[in-house]
């Protein structure tokens, strides 16, 4: 089933839905529908897009996804 045809379920189920189901379902979601959009300062993107040209040029360190995860795992010193 495609998203669109998903959505289109949805929405006519919640039309026709009694109230109690639609409560049911804003209490699911709720968390969801108040989440914060996360968004960069320009200070912070300027700083990201640095070390981005700096990688691209092979001119940064850079590590790999498993490298990642030892350093966050304590298990290896950057």
């Amino acid at each position: 089933m495609t998203i669109l045809a998903i959505r289109q379920k949805l929405m006519t189920y919640i039309a026709d839905a009694d109230d109690s189901k639609v409560k049911a379902l804003y209490t699911l979601l709720e968390n969801d529908m108040d989440e914060k959009k996360f968004i960069l300062s320009n200070e912070q993107f300027q700083f990201l897009e640095k070390e981005r040209q700096l990688h691209l040029k092979g001119e940064g360190k850079s590590y790999t996804a498993e490298e990642s995860f030892q350093i966050i795992k304590g298990q290896r010193k950057f």
